[in-house]
Formats: C-alpha cells, sequence, structure tokens
C-alpha cells in the first residue's frame, strides 16, 4: 500500500511540476535573403542540373599575387585510369592542349595511374565538365578529394 501511495505521488508531482514547466510565447525567425537565394538555386539544380538560369552572387575577383592556394573539399573529374604510364601523361598533355585554363593531375597508386582534373568547388560544377567530357574520354568520374582554391 506504501508503495502505490508513493507512486501515485510522484506521478502527481511530476505533473504538477511538467504544467508549470510549460511556457507559452512567441518565436520571432529572422534569416538573411542571400539564404533564400542559395536555397532556390539549390533547389533547382538538384531537380535539373542542366538549367541555363545563373543566380549572381558578385563576382568574385582573386589577386593571385596577393593570394594563396589552400586545400579545401572539393572535386574533381577523373578522366583516366590504368597501368601504363604513358598513356596517362599523353591523355594529361591532349588535356592541357584543349583545356589549358584548367589544372590536371596524376596520382600513381599501385598498380594504376589516375589522371584527374579540375579543382571544383561544387558536384554540380564537377558533374557538368564530367558531361562535356564524356564524349572525348571513355570511364568519366567525379571524385571529392582536397582540391587547390586561391584565398
Amino acid at each position: 500500500m506504501l508503495k502505490k501511495g508513493l507512486i501515485l505521488g510522484f506521478v502527481l508531482g511530476t505533473m504538477i511540476l511538467s504544467t508549470k514547466a510549460q511556457q507559452t510565447g512567441v518565436v520571432e525567425v529572422s534569416k538573411d535573403t542571400l539564404i533564400s537565394i542559395l536555397q532556390s538555386f539549390r533547389a533547382e539544380h538538384e531537380i535539373n542540373p542542366t538549367t541555363t538560369r545563373t543566380i549572381s552572387l558578385g563576382p568574385k575577383v582573386v589577386d593571385k599575387s596577393k593570394a594563396t592556394r589552400v586545400k579545401r573539399k572539393g572535386f574533381r573529374v577523373q578522366i583516366y585510369s590504368g597501368s601504363n604510364r604513358n598513356e596517362a601523361y599523353a591523355i594529361q598533355g591532349r588535356f592541357k592542349n584543349q583545356y589549358s585554363d584548367m589544372d590536371s593531375y596524376i596520382n600513381y597508386d599501385e598498380p594504376n595511374y589516375r589522371v584527374k582534373v579540375g579543382d571544383f568547388t561544387s558536384r554540380s560544377e564537377a558533374n557538368n565538365f564530367m558531361r562535356v567530357l564524356r564524349n572525348q574520354y571513355s570511364n568519366v568520374f567525379v571524385f571529392q578529394e582536397d582540391i587547390w582554391v586561391w584565398e
């Protein structure tokens, strides 16, 4: 009987405390307009990545004489993977002739050489470039890795 009384008292006490703990009020959320622009841009490109509509957030001009190159998480497009070293360097040279303004990298992970190109900050940029390269190279893939950017 004492146990039932203690349990009943505990339950009633908990109920009384929980009703006093509940508060009412107004929560005001303020959001920067840039967040809405970025959300709509992201949603549009997630659904249809080939859209031509662009949202300009302002040009970011980097003075390379005063900037430094730093590593960030980003994306690269792989255009070759194989064990032939000469073929890897030939494909890198062919790519440099076609796209002289874009960096290319050769990695050797035994037994394969991999040629990866670009320093893309978003997956959608890398995917768009991958679609362009699919006609010129076989086995083209996007990989997430450390990239070099100017700051």
